[in-house]
């Protein structure tokens, strides 16, 4: 009687300790290739696992790519430089630049949030993923340019008073914000006659919003993107006009006032997630 006793509490513990672990939450990292620390991603909806498949936020997983995301009904687009995804609410059937690929779970709706495979996302758009002691961590691959490995990516501005100098550090997010740069580049334009990264522009004056360098491991500038923006009399109806200057080539070029604006919200991600690192500000 002891015996069955006892086997039946060894039992009993087992299978509390299995519940225990089973219920242990998942959590995400993000890492640079090559990188020892990783970083650890919030979400108002926690990773959970299903069929064996660790499935996250679409929103979480994306923006840590560096992916756009368009809605159509219950159709989602990820899209990512020369990468396509489609996936559907409740369908096991995903679309990778034209071609059928066959999901373990399907997409799903929890807490207003759409819930997608980490695993297949993830390597959709060429990041390795590992698990180990209920981490699932997705490391991406650095941005190269001209065949030079980026180590990050470093903004300055200008306030009225000072300065603020930052620097992005995930490879995603400098990615994207690199193919923002190159994708939306227009024509070639004359140098305006004036443009100043006074803090008290003119009208008529093209001001510096933003300066922007792509950095090698040493620090050393690769590429660099300035921004610029048109000063108008009074504010007046439709977007104002923005000019980058390519430092490199001593070029200046049209360029997509949205896309200035998406550079803003990818820093303002990076930022909040954790990867952005404030070097200097000089403002009072």
């Amino acid at each position: 009687m002891k015996k069955l006793i006892s086997a039946a509490t060894a039992i009993s513990v087992l299978i509390s300790a299995s519940s225990a672990y089973a219920a242990e939450p998942v959590k995400l990292l993000m890492k640079n290739q090559a990188d020892d620390a990783s970083i650890a991603i919030s979400s108002d909806v926690k990773p959970e696992i299903k069929n064996n498949r660790t499935m996250v936020p679409l929103r979480i997983i994306s923006e840590n790519l560096g992916a756009k995301v368009n809605w159509s009904g219950s159709e989602v687009v990820l899209t990512k430089s020369n990468v396509k995804i489609i996936l559907q609410l409740n369908s096991n059937t995903a679309v990778k630049n034209g071609k059928t690929e066959t999901l373990d779970v399907k997409p799903y709706l929890k807490n207003n949030r759409t819930m997608v495979p980490l695993r297949f996302i993830a390597e959709m758009f060429g990041c390795n993923v590992s698990y180990s002691n209920s981490a699932v961590t997705v490391e991406t691959k650095p941005l190269i340019i001209d065949g030079v490995e980026v180590k990050a990516l470093q903004q300055e501005y200008h306030l009225t008073m000072g300065g603020v100098v930052n620097q992005i550090n995930g490879n995603a997010y400098n990615e994207a914000i690199y193919n923002i740069f190159v994708e939306n580049k227009g024509k070639k334009v004359e140098a305006p006659s004036n443009y100043t990264w006074n803090s008290h522009p003119s009208p008529g004056d093209y001001y510096k919003v933003g300066q922007y360098d792509f950095l090698d491991k040493k620090g050393n500038s690769i590429k660099r993107f300035d921004i610029y923006t048109l000063v108008r009399e009074a504010p007046t109806e439709g977007d104002p006009e923005v000019l980058i200057y390519e430092a490199n080539d001593n070029q200046w070029y049209m360029f997509k006032y949205t896309a200035s604006q998406d550079i803003r919200q990818l820093i303002d991600v990076a930022s909040t997630n954790g990867f952005l690192k404030q070097i200097s500000n000089t403002a009072p």
